[in-house]
C-alpha cells in the first residue's frame, strides 16, 4: 500500500474483514473486477467518464480517463471507472433534440451521485467535455461533498480558411451569409468541411470553455488545465496529475464545499466577465451554487461585472480561440491581474491543497509584450463585464444580457412575436425580419420548452444577414455561448408560467436598454393586467417521459433551472 493510501481515511466498505463479517460478499464481488487483498484498504476513486462519439466535444475523454485511472492506480488508489452521458448541443442545434441538452445536465449529475452514493466512494474524478458535463458533474460534487477533482476534456484546434480561424459559429454564420447571397456556394461548403478539424469542444470561448475555465478559477481543477487542446499530450499529462491531485485531496480530507464558497463563485464570475464567456455561466453557477448551499443570486453577476474590465480578446466577439489563450498564459494569466487588480479572492482554497494566492506566485503579473489575446488591463476590450442582468417589465425576475462587440446595446422597436424557434427561423429564412424590429420567441423556457434550448441558429442567420447590430432578440430559452448580437435570453418568469413575455402582442413597443438594465413592454400597467387576466397556458408539450418529469420539476431560469 502506498504512503498516502495508508493515511486516508478509508471507505467503511474497505476495512479489514473478519470471519463471518457480512461485507465478506461485497468484497467477493470486487475481486472479480480487479481486487486483491491487498486493494481492500486503499480508498476507493470513482472516474466519471463522459465518453462518447456522439460529439467531438467527447470523443478523447476516454483516454483521458485512463490516464487518470492509471495515476490514481500508481499513487495508491482503486480507480472504479464508470460511463455518463452527453448530448451534443452543436448537433442538435436547431432541432427539437435541442429541448434534451439542458435536461441532460441533470441526468448527468443525478447519475454521478447515484453511483458514488450506491457504491460508498471515497473520491471523484469527472471527466467531461461537451457544455452539460461540466455544471452536470460539478452539481453533483457538490451533492456528494467527497473529495473531487473536474478533469476538462479540452478544446478543440481552430480550422482554418481564406486566412481565417474557423470554429462551429463560422458554420452557423455561413447558413445566413450563404441565404443573403453575401458568400458563395462554395465558399459555404469549404466552411462547412474545415470548421471543426478534430477532437475538442467548441474553440471559442463558449460554454464548454467558459465553464472549465470558471472551475478552474473557482478551484475545482487543477491551474492551466481549462484551456489546453483536447489532442495535445499535455492534456493526458493534466489528466494524470489531477489523479494524483485527487489522492492528496482524501488524505487531506479537503472536500468540494471547503473549495465551493461564495468568494470561489465570485472569482468564477470575475474571470468570465474578463475573458467574455457565455451566458449559460449564468445560468449553471446558479445551479452549482444551488447544491453547494451557497447563496448566490443574479444582483452577485451585475454586481461584479460593474467592477470587471473584459480584457481578453476571444470568440465570439473577438478574434482568437481558447488554444491562443492558453499560449500567452492561460486563465491564470487572467486570474494574476484581477488578483492583482483587487478584484479576486486569493486567499480561497483551491485542489492544488494551496489557495489562489499561492497557486499564481510565480505567474506573471501582466500580459507577453507581443500579443493581443490578453490586452493590458488598463487598456481592456470594454471597462465593465459583458454579462448584464435586465429586469423590467418583461422580465421581473431577471433576464440575461450579452453586449459585447455590439455598436449600440440599447433599442426600442416593434414586437415581432414567436411561439418556437422553428417560426423565427422561417421568418429570417425568408427575409420578414427588418432593421429596428425586436424578436420575441417564447414558450421555450425551462417548463414551456421543455428544456430551455438555445438559439444560436436565429441569432447567427441574423448576425449573417448583416442584421446583428439592428435587429433584437429576446427569449425566455437561452443562447449558445456561441451567440452574440443584441440578444436577451433566461427571461424570468418564462411565458409557460404566465410570465409578462407571454402577454407581448405582434407590434408592441419594446424597449431592450442595457446602459439601464431594462427590459420593458411600453404598455401601460392597466393593459398588461387585464392581458394577465386573460391569458391561459398552454399544455405541456409532452405528456411523459423525461421531459415531462423535466417540467414538473424544473424552477425557474433565475433560480438555475433546478430540478431538486
Amino acid at each position: 500500500m502506498s504512503d498516502t493510501a495508508s493515511k486516508v481515511k478509508l471507505n467503511r466498505r474497505s476495512s479489514v474483514v473478519t470471519e463471518g463479517d457480512s461485507r465478506a460478499p461485497n468484497r467477493a464481488m470486487m475481486r472479480a473486477v480487479g481486487f486483491e487483498d491487498e486493494d481492500f484498504g486503499k480508498p476507493i476513486i470513482a472516474v466519471a467518464n463522459g465518453h462518447s462519439t456522439i460529439t467531438p466535444c467527447n470523443a478523447g475523454l476516454g483516454d483521458m480517463a485512463t490516464s487518470a485511472e492509471q495515476a490514481v492506480r500508481v499513487a495508491g488508489g482503486m480507480p472504479q471507472t464508470f460511463g455518463t452521458i452527453t448530448i451534443s448541443d452543436g448537433i442538435s442545434m436547431g432541432t427539437e433534440g435541442m429541448k434534451c441538452s439542458l435536461v441532460s445536465r441533470e441526468v448527468i449529475a443525478d447519475s454521478i451521485e447515484t453511483v458514488c452514493r450506491g457504491q460508498s466512494m471515497d473520491g471523484l474524478i469527472a471527466v467531461g467535455g461537451c457544455d452539460k458535463n461540466m455544471p452536470g458533474a460539478m452539481i453533483a460534487m457538490a451533492r456528494l461533498n467527497i473529495p473531487s477533482i473536474f478533469v476538462y476534456g479540452g478544446t478543440i484546434k481552430p480550422g482554418h480558411y481564406q486566412g481565417e480561424d474557423l470554429t462551429i459559429v463560422s458554420a452557423f454564420e455561413a447558413v445566413g451569409e450563404y441565404n443573403a447571397g453575401r458568400i458563395a456556394l462554395e465558399t459555404f461548403k469549404e466552411i462547412e468541411r474545415r470548421a471543426c478539424p478534430g477532437k475538442g469542444s467548441c474553440g471559442g470561448m463558449y460554454t464548454a470553455n467558459t465553464m472549465s475555465s470558471a472551475f478552474e478559477a473557482m478551484g475545482m481543477s487543477l491551474p492551466y488545465s481549462s484551456t489546453i487542446a483536447a489532442e495535445d499530450q499535455e492534456k493526458a499529462d493534466s489528466a494524470a496529475e489531477s489523479g494524483r491531485a485527487l489522492l492528496s485531496l482524501i488524505e487531506n480530507d479537503l472536500k468540494p464545499r471547503d473549495i465551493l464558497s461564495k468568494k470561489a463563485f465570485e472569482n468564477g464570475i470575475a474571470v468570465i466577465m474578463a475573458v467574455g464567456g457565455s451566458t449559460n455561466a449564468v445560468l449553471h453557477l446558479l445551479a452549482i451554487a444551488h447544491a453547494a448551499g451557497v447563496d448566490l443570486n443574479l444582483d452577485d453577476f451585475e454586481r461584479i461585472r460593474e467592477k470587471v474590465p473584459h480584457f481578453a480578446d476571444l470568440k465570439p466577439s473577438g478574434k482568437y480561440v481558447a488554444t491562443d489563450l492558453h499560449r500567452v498564459g492561460g486563465i491564470p494569466l487572467v486570474m494574476k491581474m484581477l488578483l492583482n487588480a483587487g478584484l479576486l479572492h486569493g486567499d480561497c482554497l483551491t485542489v492544488t491543497g494551496k489557495t489562489v494566492a499561492e497557486n499564481l506566485a510565480s505567474v506573471a503579473s501582466a500580459p507577453p509584450l507581443d500579443q493581443d489575446v490578453v490586452l493590458p488591463f488598463t487598456q481592456p476590450k470594454y471597462p465593465q463585464g459583458h454579462l448584464a442582468i435586465l429586469r423590467g417589465n418583461l422580465a421581473p425576475e431577471g433576464s440575461v444580457a450579452k453586449i459585447s462587440g455590439l455598436k449600440s446595446i440599447k433599442m426600442t422597436g416593434p414586437a415581432r412575436v414567436f411561439e418556437s424557434e422553428e417560426e423565427a427561423m422561417t421568418a429570417i429564412m425568408a427575409d420578414k425580419i427588418r432593421a429596428g424590429d425586436v424578436i420575441i420567441i417564447r414558450y421555450e423556457g425551462p417548463r414551456g420548452g421543455p428544456g430551455m434550448r438555445e438559439m444560436l441558429s436565429p441569432t447567427s442567420a441574423i448576425i449573417g444577414k448583416g442584421l446583428g447590430d439592428s435587429v433584437g432578440l429576446i427569449t425566455d430559452g437561452r443562447f449558445s455561448g456561441g451567440t452574440y448580437g443584441l440578444v436577451v435570453g433566461h427571461v424570468a418568469p418564462e411565458a409557460q408560467v404566465g410570465g409578462p413575455i407571454a402577454l407581448v402582442k405582434e407590434g408592441d413597443s419594446i424597449t431592450l436598454d442595457a446602459e439601464q438594465r431594462l427590459l420593458q413592454v411600453n404598455i401601460s400597467d392597466e393593459d398588461l393586467a387585464r392581458r394577465q387576466s386573460e391569458w391561459q397556458a398552454p399544455p405541456i408539450k409532452y405528456q411523459s417521459g423525461v421531459l415531462a418529469k423535466y417540467a414538473k420539476l424544473v424552477s425557474s431560469a433565475s433560480k438555475g433551472a433546478v430540478t431538486d
